[in-house]
């Protein structure tokens, strides 16, 4: 299996967790998933202040800049498979 066919499997896998993990391990899952398909996080980040939610995935995302789509990938499917047991 490639790691594409795996990361694909691990993203499909997210969404049928038995527990619903922690806020801090959803913003890893939300920034290493947009590593992985989108690259680095842009300079600017939200613009509307009183947004904590997208502040909050901002920051995680941008924590990541520099790390390729590959080891984003691979660190993705290791979490997720952490995460199912």
């Amino acid at each position: 299996m490639t790691l594409q066919e795996q990361f694909e499997a691990a993203v499909t896998g997210s969404k049928l967790l038995t527990a619903r993990p922690d806020n801090d391990t959803l913003l890893k899952i939300y920034s290493l998933y947009k590593q992985a398909t989108e690259g680095d996080a842009p300079d600017d980040g939200p613009t509307n202040p009183f947004d904590f939610i997208a502040k909050a995935k901002y920051n995680a995302w941008s924590e990541l800049v520099g790390l390729g789509s590959e080891t984003a990938k691979q660190q993705y499917i290791d979490l997720i498979n952490k995460l199912k047991g």
